[in-house]
């Protein structure tokens, strides 16, 4: 009798995301991304754009945003999901300290889109003001 495995749930897929996040196992997080995967950082931050494809995301993206924090002080912590069809809400906090002496305690939403297990869209909204004056320095 052969045995298959139901496939994973979008939520499944953002929870296993999340959890893979906070190893810091960045090169496992690729393969949560499709080529055509989107970022989208919305605002008017230095780095609100659309992001494209796991090389943007992981390459130019999360280093440019990790390069205005110590990431030795980076704690991510995660208040939960909603998932209905294919979107998922997750909810978290990030806390650094940032180059600027300040401390950055954000609280994030982000809308992930997922087909076949793998992150199709994302987009994450978040208190401007507060990442503008504390990582920006504006």
């Amino acid at each position: 009798m052969q045995t298959t495995t139901a496939p994973r749930t979008a939520k499944d897929t953002v929870l296993a995301y999340m959890a893979t996040l906070t190893s810091g196992d960045l090169d496992a997080l690729r393969g949560f991304f499709t080529p055509e995967s989107t970022w989208t950082l919305h605002g008017d931050l230095p780095l609100s754009r659309t992001w494209t494809g796991p090389e943007e995301i992981l390459d130019e993206f999360v280093p440019a945003m990790v390069a205005r924090l110590h990431p030795e002080t980076m704690e991510f912590s995660f208040d939960g999901v909603i998932a209905e069809g294919d979107r998922v809400l997750a909810e978290w906090n990030t806390r650094a300290l940032a180059r600027t002496g300040l401390r950055y305690d954000q609280h994030c939403l982000a809308v992930f889109t997922v087909r076949d297990g793998r992150i199709v869209s994302v987009r994450e909204y978040l208190d401007t003001l507060h990442a503008h004056t504390a990582v920006f320095g504006g």
